[in-house]
């Protein structure tokens, strides 16, 4: 990571240059047929291959791809210049997209097992026909739907595509009347969108990635960009490289390849960020740093609760400081410095270890209006026992100096997964929540929901409180509180924190996982397959249609370009054909429950949808943007207007659109009969340039000093959350004297179940390493190569030693990813979580680590 700014501008220069190879190529044509065939098969070149237009299926950046097919086999797939996030760049993982449908060991038949005896084990899978496998699945979650309805679950992914989450929400909280649904994102971004409904009154960033291309200082807070986000990172780059007064503070508990494009590194104590955001906005208000005019003008502040502690145990939601943990109330800003005041510089640099001056720094940095400054934060501040709060005191900062919603200026949350906003947070899959925004827990949001659906009014009140997040759920798996679980587009025996709670290894106490009935949606065999009693074999990526909602609100369509192998199908088809056997029978007002919900798209006695992939998911799209444009529908409309729930804010557009133009940041306004796309939220600017006129004139003050609304929050003036600093759930002891991190690395997505698959990627990185510092090596009595247990209050793995790793740690902390299963890494990892957001910090288990 020492590196001379020579050795990096050339590094950095090579990196951009191999980045946009991947996106020369021309314009498409022939995206929008309507056949059942891929999409662009008219087009077909004079050697028949077929080019489809699609988005990467790894991270949040959604880059653009154009995927070229011959012989129904994918040969290429490259940059698309036309996607307006990633303009033709590309990383690592996407130049191998091709690859990663192609491993060896596939699964092309639906399996069964017949002797529960063989869980846990890579064996007593039997390969079955659909009928049996679906009638299978469909009586075991009838039975336990008809016995005890808080007894089932289902847990999807930010990987899910959009159109399929939503029909996934809708069949569980409308057909069966269970909030029991989450998706990982709870794993990853339930701390950001916590923070933005508490703040904003609604979800997703206000501002886009062009603001990277726009800003004079980055603030990257617990983000390793360079591994987690590579194509936005290159821009970052890109950005420094061409004006040389473009600066870049890392704030982090570790050295990482991002730190490298960094000006200075603040490198804090595990937990202590808090202290120092408290720090830099008591430092602004102290020396009248901050702007007095946007504060008065739009913001309000809040006081939360305190003291709240943590969630170890099952019991935790509901006691008393459980159940008061959001709550807030009202205070003067004079009473909100107040509170700041005893976060002095010299305190935050006692409880972070990051020198005063550095914070110091920083503030002027943040109170010099004439530089635009950008945060960039994701899995270090979410995943966090006070994750939530943490992203409430990243906002503080840039409310009290005036940069949000502004070009370049702002303040910008950065999600992990593919779709973790177009499906985990936008259609309904967290377990509280219902489509766009809305909440089970509000009567006029069940209301405006019932009207869309045309369920009868009060159907919902019965899901009005909010099922089991996704710890909870595993909790109560390993208790033998579950009888039967769904599981699609994860690999939850890999990901999930202290697995040694339910995969029972080493302590008979905890069978649930044996004795609970578990299906299983996925492409290859994995961990969670060898837990699983049913395997659906998926189709993958582009052998469907479908779409992703990235990181700056842009939706984008990946074609279908080739069929599945062998018998797989699409996960839409194995949803209908389930809940047709289980709704059997069933009404909803006196009607067929599955045509009420579901008729428009499948026929139930033909089992087959009506029209091809493209109608299919044209049709459910229309349903679900009713949503966000309720004039669609006359009684979500006067619902809308009465309860003043604002929904056309996060207005979206006809489907074939996104297909058109390649992906659309949503609100997506219809002006003048064009649909016009929003870069900035909240932003005052013409309309054409993607800034959000129509927003503010519409909901807003108009001649605005700072030329932005806050529309959706109450009396548009967004929350300013004091929150203290409180110690993480458990500090190095001397039985556990190491912090424990965890996270991803460039060449694997998460778990590995796809991109170890692609020799090139496992080449580059064939095994999860144990990164240390040399002083802690030295003192263990460890080297580079030696195996160590690694061994928490919680588990313990075993792993190989690197002192030479992509992660350098200070003295007392090692660092390992999560991608491969022979480790295990998380086995060992806490699942204590931020209480409001139910999130796991997954960045600071305490462990003990010793020589094999």
């Amino acid at each position: 990571m020492d590196i001379t700014r020579r050795k990096f501008v050339k590094a950095s220069a090579i990196a951009l240059a191999s980045a946009a190879a991947g996106g020369t190529m021309g314009a498409l044509s022939g995206c929008g047929t309507e056949s059942g065939a891929p999409a662009a098969a008219a087009s077909a070149d004079a050697a028949g291959t077929v080019k489809t237009v699609g988005v990467c299926r790894f991270c949040g950046c959604g880059c653009g791809v154009i995927v070229e097919a011959k012989d129904g086999r994918l040969v290429s797939v490259t940059g698309d210049p036309e996607n307006g996030s990633s303009r033709g760049l590309n990383c690592v993982k996407g130049y191998y997209l091709a690859n990663a449908l192609y491993g060896d060991d596939r699964l092309t038949k639906p399996l069964i097992r017949d002797d529960k005896a063989t869980k846990g084990t890579d064996g007593g899978l039997r390969e079955a026909t659909w009928d049996e496998a679906l009638d299978l699945v469909a009586a075991r979650l009838k039975e336990t739907w008809k016995a005890d309805k808080s007894r089932l679950a289902f847990w999807g992914s930010g990987q899910q595509p959009i159109v399929e989450g939503y029909a996934t929400a809708k069949f569980w909280k409308a057909g069966l009347l269970s909030n029991n649904i989450d998706p990982n994102a709870r794993l990853c971004m339930a701390s950001a969108v916590v923070g933005f409904m508490n703040i904003f009154q609604t979800d997703e960033p206000a501002g886009c990635y062009a603001d990277i291309d726009e800003t004079d200082v980055f603030v990257t807070w617990g983000a390793n960009m360079a591994e987690a986000h590579p194509m936005l990172y290159s821009r970052l780059t890109a950005r420094k490289l061409a004006d040389s007064n473009v600066r870049h503070y890392d704030v982090t508990t570790l050295t990482t390849r991002t730190s490298a494009s960094a000006d200075k590194v603040l490198q804090f104590a595990p937990g202590s960020d808090i202290a120092i955001a408290n720090a830099i906005a008591n430092y602004l208000i102290q020396n009248n740093l901050y702007d007095r005019e946007f504060v008065a003008d739009h913001i309000q502040f809040k006081q939360g609760a305190e003291n709240i502690g943590n969630a170890f145990e099952d019991g935790y939601d509901a006691s008393e400081a459980g159940k008061t943990v959001d709550s807030v109330e009202n205070i003067t800003f004079e009473q909100f410095a107040a509170r700041l005041a005893p976060y002095t510089l010299e305190y935050a640099e006692e409880v972070s270890g990051v020198p005063a001056a550095d914070i110091q720094e920083l503030a002027e940095v943040f109170a010099d209006k004439s530089r635009k400054v950008l945060s960039l934060w994701t899995m270090g501040v979410n995943q966090h026992n006070r994750g939530t709060w943490m992203n409430h005191c990243i906002y503080n900062i840039h409310f009290l100096t005036g940069r949000y919603a502004l070009p370049g200026d702002g303040a910008f949350s950065l999600t992990g997964q593919p779709s973790a906003c177009g499906t985990a947070r936008e259609v309904g899959t967290f377990s509280h929540r219902l489509p766009a925004d809305l909440l089970v827990a509000k009567a006029p949001h069940r209301r405006y929901s019932e009207a869309i659906w045309n369920l009868p009014e009060g159907y919902l009140d019965a899901i009005e409180k909010p099922g089991m997040h996704t710890v909870k759920m595993f909790r109560e798996l390993s208790k033998g509180n579950v009888d039967f679980l769904w599981t699609a587009h994860n690999n939850w025996a890999v990901s999930m924190p202290n697995l040694t709670r339910f995969l029972g290894r080493g302590d008979s106490d905890k069978q649930g996982i044996f004795d609970c009935f578990i299906c299983v949606s996925e492409v290859y065999p994995t961990l969670s397959t060898q837990y699983a009693d049913v395997v659906l074999p998926a189709a993958m990526w582009v052998e469907r249609e479908g779409a992703f909602g990235n990181g700056e609100r842009r939706t984008a369509v990946f074609e279908k370009a080739i069929d599945p192998p062998g018998e797989a199908q699409w996960d839409l088809w194995m949803l209908m054909e389930i809940a047709k056997r289980v709704l059997e029978g069933e009404t909803i007002g006196g009607q067929d429950a599955f045509d009420l919900l579901f008729g428009a798209v499948y026929d139930k006695q033909a089992g087959q949808f009506k029209g091809s992939q493209r109608e299919v998911c044209r049709t459910l799209w229309e349903e679900y943007r009713t949503f966000s444009n309720p004039q669609l529908n006359e009684k979500a409309a006067a619902i809308n207007a009465a309860e003043k729930l604002k929904m056309e804010a996060k207005q979206l557009a006809p489907y074939d659109l996104y297909i058109e133009n390649h992906g659309l940041t949503w609100p997506v306004r219809e002006v003048n009969g064009q649909w016009l796309p929003t870069l900035w939220r909240f932003c005052d600017g013409p309309q054409e340039d993607g800034f959000d006129q129509l927003g503010v004139q519409q909901y807003g003050e108009q001649d605005l000093a700072a030329g932005v609304s806050f529309y959706k929050s109450a009396d548009h003036k967004p929350s300013a959350v004091f929150r203290p600093y409180e110690p993480p759930a458990e500090v190095p002891s001397q039985e556990y004297p190491f912090w424990f991190c965890t996270g991803r690395l460039l060449e694997h997505w998460h778990t590995g179940s796809m991109t170890r698959r692609v020799p090139e990627l496992h080449r580059a990185l064939p095994s999860a390493l144990l990164d240390m510092n040399p002083a802690d090596c030295e003192r263990l009595g460890l080297k580079d190569g030696d195996r160590a247990r690694v061994t928490s209050r919680y588990g313990s793995f075993e792993i190989t030693v690197s002192t030479a790793g992509r992660t350098v740690p200070p003295e007392g902390m090692a660092f390992a990813p999560f991608f491969a299963d022979e480790t295990l890494v998380n086995l060992a990892v806490q699942d204590v979580y931020c209480p409001l957001s139910k999130e796991p910090d997954f960045k600071k288990t305490c462990v003990a680590i010793e020589k094999i």
